[in-house]
């Protein structure tokens, strides 16, 4: 981190959703989301935040971006507070956000052009008879020819279309970035072609990313930084080839042995995570991923509070009896 001006810092987050029940349908719970996250971001950096579906990737994803509130802590971008204060409109332009579905994230009954003239018209950043000539270019960013202004999203491939959420996210041009599995909607071969854009916009641009991914194969090559999210919590974070050669966390070393080596003579021993994630409504009083994979030493974890130690410089692991 020295060499990157930090540009996020996330700090203690907490996004609590309750849960209502009986006729006047009063609050009986609360859905911890995501239960004090802390996170640096440096600029020009890629932080990968990686996990199953359940564990409340795309919640802090959204509440980056202000779609969700925060129940409590922070988020400084550019040392300026934004959580729990509206937003204004220079942290609009500054982060957006690229989401998992082109299909779904993109307005069918508007042509291209009118997708990518919309947010220059909003913020009103480029004037009127100069803003075809700006879609033309975000179209030339991403690979589409101009022509595809006149088109529709379903007139395009899921690539294509992606191509095209891509565009829209630097209309405003950007410093931040925040990706929801933008790949994971896509076809394999599909997949890398999309990355490597993302690569190459990150490094004409000076982009930052917050890279949301359930894959962890699909970050090895693009992530700087990865952070591996269990129910709610960060379980391990340091630098991506740390984490990949040297996995402290019970969980991470299971992701990890998910992922297929690129040759037919070597296999890597799979670890098989037996049934689902908890349940974020009622989480297990002690360590949640010992819980589900019946750790021995789970019964120590009962009560337990659970800290994040540095195992190398920038290499933490949520301590835990279960999982280290």
């Amino acid at each position: 981190m020295n060499a990157h001006e930090e540009l996020v810092r996330i700090t203690n987050l907490r996004v609590h959703f309750p849960v209502r029940g009986g006729i006047f349908r009063r609050a009986v719970g609360s859905c911890k989301a995501v239960d004090q996250v802390s996170l640096v971001l440096g600029k020009g950096q890629t932080l990968g935040l990686v996990g199953e579906s359940g564990c409340g990737k795309s919640t802090l994803a959204k509440t980056v971006v202000k779609l969700v509130e925060p129940t409590s802590g922070s988020i400084k971008f550019k040392n300026q507070e934004i959580a729990g204060k509206r937003a204004q409109n220079n942290f609009r332009q500054n982060v957006q956000m690229v989401f998992q579905d082109p299909a779904e994230s993109l307005n069918s009954r508007m042509t291209v052009g009118a997708i990518l003239e919309e947010p220059l018209e909003i913020h009103k950043l480029v004037e009127k008879n100069l803003r075809s000539k700006r879609v033309v270019e975000l179209l030339e960013q991403v690979g589409l020819p101009a022509s595809a202004a006149d088109r529709y999203p379903f007139e395009f491939s899921g690539g294509q279309r992606q191509r095209i959420g891509i565009a829209r996210a630097l209309a405003l041009q950007p410093e931040l970035l925040v990706l929801d599995e933008p790949v994971s909607a896509l076809d394999v071969s599909v997949q890398s072609q999309v990355l490597n854009l993302l690569m190459d916009l990150q490094s004409k641009l000076g982009l930052t990313y917050l890279l949301i991914a359930h894959d962890l194969a699909v970050v090895k090559h693009v992530a700087d930084i990865i952070a591996v999210m269990y129910l709610g919590k960060i379980v391990e974070i340091g630098p991506a080839e740390e984490i990949y050669l040297n996995p402290i966390h019970a969980y991470t070393k299971a992701l990890i042995s998910a992922i297929p080596i690129p040759d037919p003579t070597k296999k890597r021993k799979r670890v098989i995570i037996p049934g689902d994630v908890p349940s974020p409504i009622d989480p297990p009083k002690g360590c949640a991923f010992g819980h589900r994979v019946g750790a021995s030493l789970y019964p120590k974890s009962v009560g337990m509070k659970f800290n994040m130690e540095e195992i190398s410089t920038g290499h933490s692991v949520l301590h835990c009896p279960c999982c280290i």
